[in-house]
């Protein structure tokens, strides 16, 4: 990497780039370890585990020339913060089971923010909270599950699945309600609302709800396949077929694709 950064015999892509512009490409790459990891494709994880260390080594290479740390800081770092998060390991705390160490974790975790809380020079205009350091920058479904779990940590949160699903059934009809007074943006923080709520839903059915979404974008895109031939082997245009029709090739597909 400090070959490739070189000002004078490095590549001319490589020294151009800067943290902003390499973030999409380290956002990229992670999800390619997901999709690696969603289709079983072992052989290629490998390959998108280097790449997704390769966006680590480049950051870290620029964060030296600008004097901030360097690659081992990083290893070093989160080498600390996993001594840290796990007194019952390497120290002598004792844990009884999953349960009891995810609550340890949250309880070293919300020590960690407010350390980090009393060294901001802001810290008397802002006082912390459980929220802090949820990144912005998440997908909005692991964001908004994330941000339930944080605050799930103090207490605030539905009892159970049902409580959420509850929920669910309230956000749609408010949905329902902006639009038949056909306020576009009401009608966007609605939906938004349910967005929300579908997300922690998944939480707290133990899913992932970007996992549960591209699942359903496979299944979408394998049944729309199916339409598009059944489609070209029949009338062989799109237009030549109405509301009802298509949705009974839409069923035939979702029938084929159980039948696998």
């Amino acid at each position: 990497m400090a070959q490739l950064r070189d000002p004078a015999r490095g590549c001319p892509w490589d020294r151009e780039q800067t943290f902003a512009s390499i973030a999409p490409y380290t956002i990229e790459e992670a999800y390619e370890v997901a999709d690696a990891i969603d289709r079983g494709a072992l052989a290629e994880l490998k390959g998108e585990l280097g790449d997704l260390l390769f966006q680590v080594v480049f950051h870290a290479r620029m964060a030296e020339e600008a004097g901030a740390f360097d690659f081992g800081d990083v290893v070093d770092g989160i080498c600390q913060k996993m001594l840290r998060r796990h007194p019952h390991v390497f120290g002598g705390a004792r844990v009884e089971d999953a349960a009891a160490q995810t609550q340890l974790w949250e309880e070293i975790k919300r020590a960690e923010r407010a350390e980090q809380a009393g060294r901001r020079v802001d810290v008397a205009e802002q006082e912390p909270s459980v929220l802090d350091d949820v990144p912005v920058a998440l997908p909005g479904l692991s964001r908004a599950a994330k941000l339930g779990r944080r605050a799930a940590t103090v207490g605030f949160d539905w009892p159970d699945a049902a409580g959420v699903r509850a929920k669910l059934d309230e956000e749609l009809a408010e949905v329902d309600a902006a639009a038949e007074r056909r306020e576009t943006v009401a009608v966007a923080d609605e939906l938004g609302d349910v967005l929300f709520t579908v997300a922690n839903l998944c939480r707290h059915l133990d899913l992932d709800p970007e996992h549960c979404l591209r699942g359903a974008n496979v299944r979408f895109e394998a049944r729309f396949r199916h339409v598009e031939d059944a489609v070209r082997m029949d009338r062989g245009d799109f237009a030549k077929y109405g509301p009802a029709e298509l949705d009974g090739l839409w069923q035939a597909a979702k029938a084929a694709q159980r039948e696998r």
